[in-house]
């Protein structure tokens, strides 16, 4: 496949302070970081002010999240094909500024019917925003400086959401409604000012324009077509469901079934932010070389399946126990995330065509929205309903997948080196 062309001279950035001397990395970054405070806030008042003050089950929530997600499935890959087409800084400053007025105007949910379509507007702009990010990351970067755009972004990203966390505790002090409109609208407005700010990016993230007097260059092969491209995004969305034990299985286990305090839910939380601001970074270099990301997705699957078994040790140990036991698990859990997600964003990349970046990039975002919607019935079928068994069937899931996943990328670089030699044998030849 023929290389688009990207920003070569630029040698690997390691480190966060570093990476961000990068322009487009550093414009992305900062926008990043001020939206994500938004979500943040978002993130924390959303279910509570349902609840609350609309007056919806938890029945009600849980078909509106489940819903909402089912749209983002969709539209992860119609933003990454979009960004094929059309200019990709214009789109993702459209999606982010619309996310964020979807987001404000969520305080006008007065029902069940209104909430559904307001969240699958932000669900689903979300989902595109992010396949359109994702391009933009394709063709501006090269090798490994795209695994290190991503791993810079996600640690932007926590921090972030952290601090948005915080503050939207402001308004759980308050414990009003009109504090939790006023934080929730604050936090839409903070979207729309990022999306000005990504006004800033470089023509280079468009997808290339064709002359009209020549005929536009073969695209090769769809997503859909590629059965390996198809398989890595579906075990890399299966792998992705334990962001859906995180936020509810695991907060779930150690509310009933442990004997540990229920602020322990917050200490894993900080565990797994401490971890990625601390390591996503170092623990993403190399990724951009199938091989390597293969075994460091295998090695995630395993500490995962650790992480499994650990949690489940907790519910049947004693107080001080419990905690130790759980405070570990979460640090296997939060290095299992870290491994799986730089490996999977190196493959994603380097197996992708990258004459459609973009439709990639939609595509492999698909398996994600399509993890985040089952998780929820996943994890409830097992580790709610089955205990220290249901524990076993999600550790033996995640080792599979991501033994998959290591499976797919030690044949790509199989054939990328048949491919090389024959190369070679043929130009001397």
């Amino acid at each position: 496949m023929t290389k688009i062309p990207a920003d070569t001279t630029t040698p690997p950035r390691h480190g966060l302070r570093a990476a961000l001397s990068d322009p487009s990395l550093k414009i992305l970054a900062s926008a990043i970081l001020v939206s994500t405070v938004g979500r943040g806030i978002f993130l924390t008042l959303t279910v509570l002010y349902f609840s609350r003050f609309v007056g919806l089950s938890a029945v009600e929530i849980a078909v509106i999240l489940s819903v909402s997600s089912g749209v983002g499935v969709a539209t992860s890959y119609i933003g990454g094909r979009l960004a094929d087409h059309l200019s990709a800084r214009r789109l993702l400053v459209a999606m982010v500024a619309v996310e964020g007025l979807a987001i404000a105007s969520y305080t006008f949910a007065g029902n069940f019917g209104t909430a559904v379509v307001i969240a699958c507007i932000t669900v689903g702009v979300d989902r595109a925003a992010n396949a359109t990010r994702s391009a933009i990351i394709a063709r501006a970067f090269e090798g490994p400086n795209r695994v290190n755009a991503r791993a810079v972004l996600r640690t932007i990203t926590n921090l972030g959401i952290a601090t948005g966390g915080m503050i939207a505790g402001l308004a759980l002090l308050a414990g009003t409604a009109d504090a939790f409109r006023v934080m929730m609208i604050s936090a839409g407005v903070v979207y729309v000012l990022s999306a000005l700010h990504l006004r800033r990016l470089p023509s280079r993230v468009d997808a290339p324009r064709h002359d009209p007097g020549n005929p536009a260059p073969k695209r090769g092969i769809s997503p859909f077509k590629d059965r390996r491209y198809v398989l890595l995004t579906v075990l890399s969305g299966i792998f992705g469901m334990q962001f859906g034990l995180a936020e509810m299985g695991v907060p779930l286990w150690i509310s009933q079934d442990t004997s540990a305090p229920d602020v322990l839910i917050s200490v894993v939380l900080v565990i797994n932010t401490v971890c990625v601001v601390l390591l996503q970074v170092p623990l993403s270099r190399g990724t951009d070389h199938p091989a390597r990301a293969g075994k460091i997705v295998l090695t995630g699957g395993v500490l995962m399946a650790a992480a499994c078994a650990l949690y489940a040790l907790a519910g049947g140990v004693p107080v001080v126990a419990a905690i130790i036991v759980l405070c570990g698990a979460a640090l296997l859990h939060s290095l299992a995330e870290i491994l799986s997600q730089a490996g999977a964003w190196g493959l994603s990349f380097e197996l992708a065509n990258p004459l459609q970046a973009g439709a990639y990039q939609g595509m492999f975002g698909m398996g994600s929205a399509l993890g985040a919607m089952l998780a929820p019935l996943v994890v409830t079928a097992t580790v709610v309903e089955r205990g220290t068994l249901g524990w076993a069937i999600l550790g033996s899931v995640f080792v599979a997948s991501a033994a998959g996943v290591a499976l797919i990328a030690r044949k790509a670089t199989t054939t990328a080196v048949l491919a090389e030699s024959r190369g070679r044998r043929g130009q001397s030849a």
